[in-house]
């Protein structure tokens, strides 16, 4: 317990409640100012890896900052961990399909479509593609903000052209998956390089889904990882 994240205040003033969610990154938690009382997300790394997501994330929310994207409150190395607090955020569509019985009546598919695409669209005109659509990785906003649908986790995001001279990243085959198969484009698993149009095809699964209740190729029985793309 003495080593728990729970047991340590960050930045003299962060103190986590409780975990409420993990990623391929680390860990996040329920988090209060000491001071304030004010309620945050803090996603905690180990800092002894050898690349850090959550340090590309950092930097990319504050490079997005918009309608739609986490605030950041701080972000640094504290302890054993990278450490980045940001604003509380309320669940994910994911958690709420399955609370509604994993159906989505018609109208709120359109409406949280336009929001998804609304947010993705200010991201391609930023110059960033997400390469990890899912449902996961929507949330709605806390309190006041619980009718604004978030994008969240851009640890697997990349520039897809210069924001000075708008040249495209090229054309690459070949690659491996980067993302979700579930929802990946048809590109994405034949291992082309990912476009604006990859995050997009994807956000018409993560719709279809909503809509369905599951998509055709879930569960699907193969061995191999790549017969399985």
């Amino acid at each position: 317990m003495l080593n728990s994240p729970r047991s340590k205040i960050f930045f003299s003033k962060y103190k986590p409640d409780k975990k409420i969610g993990e990623g391929s990154f680390g860990k996040i938690y329920l988090a209060h100012n000491i001071q304030t009382g004010q309620k945050f997300a803090i996603k905690l790394e180990n800092k002894n890896i050898s690349q850090s997501l959550l340090e590309q994330e950092a930097f990319l929310l504050c490079y997005l900052k918009g309608e739609g994207i986490p605030l950041i409150k701080s972000f640094g190395y504290n302890n054993d961990y990278n450490v980045l607090v940001m604003e509380l955020l309320g669940k994910s569509l994911e958690d709420l399909f399955l609370e509604c019985n994993s159906k989505f009546s018609l109208k709120t598919v359109c409406m949280l479509g336009i929001q998804m695409i609304s947010r993705i669209q200010y991201i391609h005109n930023k110059h960033i593609l997400h390469r990890d659509i899912k449902p996961d990785n929507f949330t709605i906003g806390y309190a006041e903000n619980s009718h604004k649908v978030y994008i969240i986790d851009f640890g697997l995001s990349k520039k897809y052209r210069s924001s000075k001279t708008l040249q495209h990243i090229k054309y690459h085959e070949g690659k491996k998956l980067t993302g979700t198969a579930r929802y990946a484009s048809i590109r994405a698993l034949k291992g082309c390089e990912q476009g604006r149009r990859d995050d997009m095809e994807a956000i018409g699964y993560v719709l279809m889904y909503f809509l369905r209740g599951s998509l055709p190729w879930q569960g699907l029985r193969v061995e191999r990882r790549e017969d399985r793309y």
